[in-house]
């Protein structure tokens, strides 16, 4: 392994980690909430560490291969989030080192589970970097470092690859760098849009808008109060955000077609028909569920089509508690947990194409059973799927499964909650959602979770993040043996 390039990579992720920490000192120093100190401290043990390791892993060979990219993601994600949790611990807010690396994690996987109990005295600064967190994890620190550093190695696609929601990497211009560029920027201008609505409509500060606007941008799900969205009580802001926790919930390389002209693309792209097709099923059949609760469709379908889009998007802004809803509506709830969104966005979960590929695969194997010697293909968007695709879904899907039902048991062992709550805590990790049920559900948080357990809700989280490979690899011993 190209140790030297590996510890390169890292130094240059933790420098680009410092420099995010900027804005939310600047938040800080404005508002002159007693935070300033938490953010210095940290930039200064950010550069103590990392400035060392920059200068004395000058590399040889610059080329990364598979192998090496997929540590530097794993590593570079527990690196990120260890530091990035010092600003919560020195500030006070939370001065337990377990609360603080969870609540990072958290943010940095756009999870959006927490264990802060403090909001109304909670500084600004702090507030602003935990939004913050989800906007960089959002798009993925890695791809916001090759649209940066695009020349800091070669072979860059190794990166975006392990970093990337779903199968493949969306590369939309021949040079990594180049497409990094042009996602983030359809990134940061769909944000800013998101952020004007919400100032426009009235109901927000300038403080609150920037606040919800980063966290549905990558559908994260933080606020600054504790009631999460339901506290503007608007139905101006419950809509902008329901909106914006769709758009965010689709592959942003689709959105590149757009501005190029290429409707047909578009329009006609596969996933995405099922990725609004699964989202509006779930917003009317829940709608008409939650009724009775309601008293009349249209205020169901305010709360129905914000929880479900909330979820399906992995956001977990919540606006009801959906803990309290028929068991119908929840077990809807609980599927779109899993399945989450599309693959290239900013949610997490199984992602919609690995569920539209399992769905046609199942058909055609059904299809075998009584037509054995036909010829049948899978196809996406009009071309064949290769089966090895097809085999390496299985295998996530499979992976995915079994690492929530461990994680759920070695929970469990904690012996503090039941098992709905114990389950829909992994579950909502892995698959970075946010809320659970129970005692994780919507009005509640993951503060009365043991130490162990939150590290291991915390590695449930990256796993989910990374598309669980970039982290399992780090367990592996053949990674960190020679050649």
């Amino acid at each position: 392994m190209n140790k030297r390039l590996v510890i390169r990579l890292q130094s240059s992720i933790l420098l680009i980690e410092a420099a995010a920490m900027l804005p939310s000192l600047l938040v800080s120093i404005i508002y002159r909430d007693g935070a300033t100190h938490a953010f210095l401290k940290t930039i200064g043990l950010i550069l103590l560490f990392a400035l060392p390791m920059h200068y004395f892993s000058r590399p040889i060979e610059k080329n990364l291969r598979a192998k090496e990219g997929f540590v530097t993601v794993g590593s570079a994600w527990v690196l990120l989030s260890v530091f990035g949790g010092l600003p919560f611990v020195f500030s006070g807010l939370l001065p337990r080192f377990e609360d603080a690396v969870f609540e990072a994690v958290s943010g940095f996987t756009t999870t959006g589970a927490s264990v802060l109990t403090q909001f109304d005295d909670a500084p600004r600064g702090i507030m602003f970097w935990r939004s913050f967190t989800h906007w960089i994890g959002g798009m993925g620190v890695l791809v916001l470092t090759l649209a940066l550093l695009p020349q800091m190695t070669g072979r860059t696609s190794h990166l975006a690859r392990a970093e990337s929601p779903g199968p493949s990497f969306s590369k939309v211009l021949p040079k990594m760098g180049d497409s990094a560029k042009i996602m983030y920027l359809i990134y940061a201008a769909l944000t800013m849009l998101q952020f004007v609505l919400l100032v426009f409509v009235g109901r927000m500060s300038l403080f609150d808008a920037a606040i919800h606007a980063m966290s549905t941008a990558g559908t994260g799900g933080f606020s600054n109060y504790g009631s999460s969205v339901a506290a503007f009580n608007s139905s101006a802001v419950d809509v902008i955000i329901t909106v914006f926790m769709i758009v965010f919930g689709i592959n942003f390389a689709l959105y590149y077609r757009l501005l190029i002209g290429d409707f047909k693309s578009f329009f006609k792209n596969e996933e995405l028909r099922w990725y609004l097709g699964i989202a509006l099923f779930s917003i009317v059949a829940v709608s008409l569920l939650i009724m009775p609760q309601y008293g009349n469709f249209f205020s169901a379908l305010r709360y129905g089509s914000f929880q479900v889009s909330s979820i399906i998007s992995t956001t977990g802004f919540v606006t009801a508690d959906f803990d309290l809803w028929p068991s119908a509506a929840k077990m809807i709830i609980l599927l779109l947990m899993f399945i989450g969104s599309c693959a290239g966005s900013t949610a997490g979960g199984m992602k919609v194409v690995r569920i539209t590929l399992m769905s046609k695969n199942i058909s055609r194997e059904i299809s075998k059973t009584f037509q054995p010697r036909k010829v049948q293909v899978v196809h996406l968007d009009g071309k064949g799927v290769d089966n090895s695709m097809l085999f390496q879904i299985s295998l996530f899907i499979c992976a995915y499964v079994i690492l929530t039902l461990i994680g759920a048991f070695v929970v469990s062992l904690d012996g503090r909650y039941d098992m709905l709550s114990n389950f829909t805590a992994c579950i909502t990790c892995v698959s970075n959602v946010g809320p659970g049920f129970g005692a994780v559900g919507p009005t509640r948080n993951f503060a009365g979770y043991s130490t162990f357990s939150k590290y291991v809700l915390s590695l449930l989280m990256l796993c989910g993040r990374l598309e669980l490979f970039p982290i399992l690899v780090l367990f592996h011993p053949d990674v960190w043996r020679k050649g």
